[in-house]
């Protein structure tokens, strides 16, 4: 047990040492607070345990985090009837890109969660913000797979596997929206 704590830290430290790493995180939070100024939203997706970290993120921006404050538009694409009616119809690959296509509109922010960067659905749900106006933003890991270099603002979570991963975009998550208050 020992070691997972110290790979943690190991990746957390990792990940402090890119200043740009933690810029990036004002930059993203001005231009979500930017966008649901304006009258957009925050649309979040990922697969398996980074679908319960976008929905978590957004939970933190309509309910509230650290402060009492206005509700936050923020949604992820979590609705099981969605899901699978679109996987059977069109196929797995088009369950993200197909939601953001319904509910995304220009000036917009899509944060996508990948730890490998790889998955068609997220890669789709990217180019179908971007066909759209959308502001991307993507946690990866593991070198940032396909999705390398594809939104806007990125980060790439140091760590050998998928947990360590999970646990730096939760940090990064957590720091944007005690940012997005901040500067409400």
């Amino acid at each position: 047990m020992p070691d997972a704590f110290s790979h943690a830290a190991d990746a957390l430290a990792a990940f402090r040492g890119d200043p740009a790493n933690l810029a990036r995180v004002a930059t993203v939070a001005r231009a979500m607070a930017d966008s649901i100024n304006a009258g957009g939203k925050v649309l979040a997706c990922g697969n398996g345990g980074s679908l319960c970290d976008a929905m978590h993120f957004c939970e933190e921006l309509t309910g509230r985090f650290r402060d009492d404050r206005r509700p936050l538009p923020a949604i992820a694409c979590i609705d099981p009837g969605h899901i699978t009616c679109t996987a059977n119809d069109y196929g797995y690959e088009h369950v993200f890109s197909r939601w953001v296509r319904a509910l995304g509109r220009r000036g917009d922010v899509l944060v996508v969660l990948s730890t490998s960067g790889k998955s068609p659905s997220i890669v789709r749900a990217v180019e179908a913000g971007r066909e759209l106006g959308l502001t991307t933003v993507a946690l990866l890991g593991k070198g940032g797979g396909e999705l390398l270099g594809r939104c806007g603002h990125q980060w790439i979570a140091p760590g050998a596997t998928s947990d360590r991963v999970q646990e730096v975009h939760m940090l990064v998550l957590h720091a944007i929206v005690e940012e997005i208050e901040r500067s409400l």
